[in-house]
């Protein structure tokens, strides 16, 4: 009778290591998860920066040229306070779209000035702010791959049972409502 007791106790206590096993190692796969999300957003804000810190440089060469221009410039002005001011991918994304209308305004005023379109600084500017575009679209596959990855993680049997308990809530996707300008860039050649 009591070797019954031993054994049961045994089998009890083998199943507690194996759930804190279980729970230590899924945590340690959420936190690394999140960590990695928390890193590709930091990825996105700075080119979201570097795009920003160019703007003032491309609607200054703009305004050479176009200086009757002014509710684009104050467009633009506002959807980069706007993108700067951003803390959320929630607030991003809408930053993003306010600021991908802006810039094809100030593009399409430059197209009636050949001499702005020839201009080295012009297409100085034209050229970084193409790379970094396409930087952020870079970022925001990666940043969206883990944000899925992580939500996944979350909702699965059995982590749905202890996640939110720990602390780990789902993350937003940085997505933009203008679908052109995830498959394809701005387009800023003349």
């Amino acid at each position: 009778m009591q070797t019954a007791v031993w054994v049961s106790i045994a089998v009890v206590v083998v199943l507690l290591v194996l759930l804190a096993l279980y729970l230590w190692v899924a945590r340690n796969s959420l936190v690394t998860l999140r960590v990695r999300v928390d890193e590709a957003w930091r990825d996105i804000t700075v080119q979201l920066q570097r795009r920003a810190d160019l703007i003032p440089g491309l609607v200054g060469a703009v305004r050479q040229y176009a200086a009757h221009e002014t509710v684009v410039f104050e467009a633009v002005a506002g959807a980069r306070a706007e993108s700067l001011a951003a803390a959320s991918p929630g607030d991003a994304t809408v930053a993003e779209n306010h600021l991908q209308q802006a810039l094809r305004s100030v593009f399409s005023a430059a197209e009636a000035y050949p001499p702005l379109q020839a201009s080295p600084e012009f297409l100085q500017l034209q050229g970084e702010i193409a790379d970094t575009e396409e930087r952020i679209r870079a970022s925001r596959r990666f940043y969206n791959g883990g944000v899925r990855e992580f939500n996944t993680k979350i909702q699965v049997f059995p982590n749905t049972l202890f996640a939110r308990r720990l602390g780990f809530e789902q993350r937003e996707f940085f997505e933009t409502s203008d679908a052109a300008s995830v498959a394809e860039p701005p387009r800023i050649q003349f």
